[in-house]
């Protein structure tokens, strides 16, 4: 059975899938979100929320969220427990 997490505003992802989770702010990572746009593999699960936090899946599909990624992963290491 898959397990989920919760990214906000009612946005889940499978938790197998994920491969990171990183903030949307550095040049390396506004590079990959830019080239993730252009081939199609992005998902925009902010609501029209500020980018905060970045998933980044096992097959490359990039996600982004309006959570800081520190919540994610408290909320990820929550659910293991």
């Amino acid at each position: 059975m898959s397990q989920f997490i919760n990214i906000g505003y009612g946005n889940i992802v499978a938790v197998g899938r994920i491969v990171a989770i990183v903030s949307a702010d550095s040049a390396p990572i506004k590079r990959l979100v830019a080239q993730a746009k252009e081939e199609a593999r992005l998902i925009d699960a902010t609501q029209g929320r500020k980018t905060r936090g970045v998933i980044i899946t096992d097959n490359d599909q990039v996600i982004l969220s309006a959570l800081q990624p520190e919540t994610m992963a408290t909320r990820l290491e929550t659910q293991k427990e």
